[in-house]
């Protein structure tokens, strides 16, 4: 788990997105129920958190949805999906979440495709 955490790099909380998306935690809770956003339990303390690069500019990355579910559709785990999302690719260069995050989402979404075949 130490990895994942690494990996990331910022995390929020749960309270915190709600903050952030000017929402109610209970609309963060339906963002996760919708697998909108993915979390997993960090810290010592195991709180439930996601990663602060799912948000960009006051919402929710637009292309992170649709890419989740192709990926959890491939049979990864929400801590898989992260993973998958922010280790670097050199043939993009960068991470697929920073390739959603500057809108190259077909090119991302056919990746993840690729893994469930």
């Amino acid at each position: 788990m130490k990895e994942i955490v690494n990996l990331v790099g910022q995390w929020l909380t749960l309270p915190d997105v709600a903050e952030e998306l000017e929402i109610d935690i209970r609309q963060v809770h339906r963002l996760l129920d919708e697998r909108a956003i993915v979390s997993v339990r960090i810290g010592e303390r195991n709180i439930r958190s996601i990663p602060a690069d799912f948000l960009q500019d006051g919402s929710v990355v637009e292309s992170l949805k649709g890419t989740l579910s192709v990926l959890l559709d491939a049979a990864y785990s929400d801590e898989e999906a992260i993973v998958w999302l922010f280790t670097e690719d050199d043939s993009l260069p960068g991470t697929p979440m920073n390739a959603l995050r500057s809108g190259r989402k077909t090119e991302i979404r056919r990746r993840a495709q690729a893994l469930g075949w």
